[in-house]
């Protein structure tokens, strides 16, 4: 659970932005949609590959350049 304490003469401005960096920092959002549903195995394999891959191409693409 995310808590964020308020302090004295503190603008609610302010304490809902320190909640929101707190709220992305933790990853609950990412968290709840990565549970949103079911994803075999087999399909998290294959798009792992992919972006290992993609990102193998980044690296040699910017150390030629």
């Amino acid at each position: 659970m995310i808590k964020v304490s308020i302090q004295d003469n503190e603008s609610i401005d302010k304490i809902l932005k320190r909640f929101k960096k707190k709220y992305e920092k933790a990853g609950v959002l990412k968290e709840y949609r990565k549970r949103l549903f079911f994803v075999k195995p087999s399909i998290k394999k294959r798009v792992k590959q992919a972006k290992a891959i993609r990102r193998n191409k980044r690296t040699i693409a910017e150390e030629i350049a």
